[in-house]
């Protein structure tokens, strides 16, 4: 009987290993019934939730377990290895883990399911998902120095001291890296004021700065211009210096000069007046936009009207194929009107006789000499 009472705690161990199985096989099978259901749901928070509960809700019933056996080892057996407080501290110590792993995947699972959701809308919104990607970035960090500040003490590590350190640390570390925090604060700006996403063009007047944004770090931009060079310019540039986005155009001008001979004045208002009823009637330039077509001035070889509207798109490629059609159809407007486009001429009037007819003889004389 003695021998057998001996061996009562590997009962016990596989009673709650067993306890343990069972209660995981249940919690498992509840949160896939639970999570069927939530997808039904329009909200993607639920579905969030339950995938990130998933694996730490496992590991909690696992852990516990495990440490429920070394408790009944360490009564029974009496090694002397576990104490009764650092079996407490492991507890601790593993409940905050996982609640940390918890809240860090449902950051990320949040965040997937954000921007699969805007990538599959009809109109995604690239810019709210920046913002979304700079929140969850922040709140990781909160997550983590909280959960580092809550296992310190389990060490005997006092947390005011780690504060009062850490505020005379922070002092130090501002002056040694100015730099490099200037760049981190730039980036939280970008993300706030939103200037541009990445896929936008963008470029500077008051830096060589030109090209499409390919990423946007904490501390870095990478801009890949369009001779397909990286440029990594730190955060901290975009807050010194004015910055032109032209990806959010909503419209893209025509503006320009043309040209007819003098001689073709008396056709310059039949001229203008068909080449606006052109573009009145044109099914790519956009009407509700300023639309100009005059006499503009004297030139000194042609009489110059000018060409002030809009295209309706904003994409460069298709702008310069309209543009193309536009002048070739003004071009055609011209020359229906029997006018011509003007260059550049000189005329010369009143030419004195000796220089229209030049004197040969002194060159006769040299020949015959």
């Amino acid at each position: 009987m003695e021998s057998l009472q001996e061996f009562v705690w590997l009962g016990q161990m596989l009673l709650v290993l067993i306890v343990a199985a069972a209660v995981a096989a249940v919690a498992m099978r509840a949160l896939s019934g639970i999570a069927r259901r939530a997808e039904k749901t329009v909200s993607y928070f639920d579905d969030a939730l339950l995938e990130a509960a998933r694996q730490p809700l496992l590991w909690l019933i696992v852990l516990g377990a495990s440490l429920a056996c070394l408790e009944i080892i360490e009564q029974q057996v009496a090694t002397g290895l576990l104490s009764i407080a650092l079996l407490q501290n492991l507890r601790l110590l593993a409940v905050i883990g996982l609640c940390a792993w918890f809240l860090l995947k449902f950051c990320s699972e949040l965040e997937r399911r954000f921007l699969a959701r805007s990538k599959a809308a009809s109109d995604p919104s690239r810019m709210d998902a920046m913002t979304l990607q700079a929140l969850m970035r922040l709140l990781r960090l909160v997550i983590i120095v909280a959960a580092v500040l809550v296992v310190l003490p389990t060490f005997g590590v006092e947390i005011t001291a780690v504060l009062a350190f850490g505020g005379i640390g922070g002092v130090a570390i501002g002056f040694a890296a100015q730099d490099l925090l200037a760049s981190f604060f730039g980036g939280l700006m970008l993300y706030l004021d939103r200037p541009f996403s990445p896929g936008d063009w963008i470029r500077s007047s008051d830096r060589d700065i030109e090209g499409v944004v390919e990423h946007i770090g904490w501390r870095i931009t990478v801009v890949r211009t369009f001779d397909k060079r990286p440029l990594y310019i730190p955060n901290s540039v975009f807050t010194k210096l004015a910055l032109e986005n032209p990806s959010r155009m909503t419209n893209r001008r025509i503006y320009e000069t043309i040209g007819i001979r003098y001689r073709d004045a008396g056709k310059m208002q039949a001229i203008v007046a068909e080449v606006k009823a052109m573009l009145l009637a044109h099914e790519e330039i956009d009407s509700e936009q300023t639309m100009i077509v005059n006499f503009n001035r004297f030139a000194p070889s042609s009489l110059d009207f000018f060409v002030y509207t809009f295209t309706r798109t904003a994409n460069w490629v298709r702008f310069h194929e309209i543009k193309q059609d536009v002048l070739l159809r003004i071009i055609a407007i011209v020359h229906s009107q029997g006018a011509d486009i003007a260059f550049p001429t000189t005329t010369l009037d009143g030419l004195p006789a000796v220089l229209a007819e030049p004197d040969l003889a002194p060159r006769a004389d040299a020949s015959a000499g």
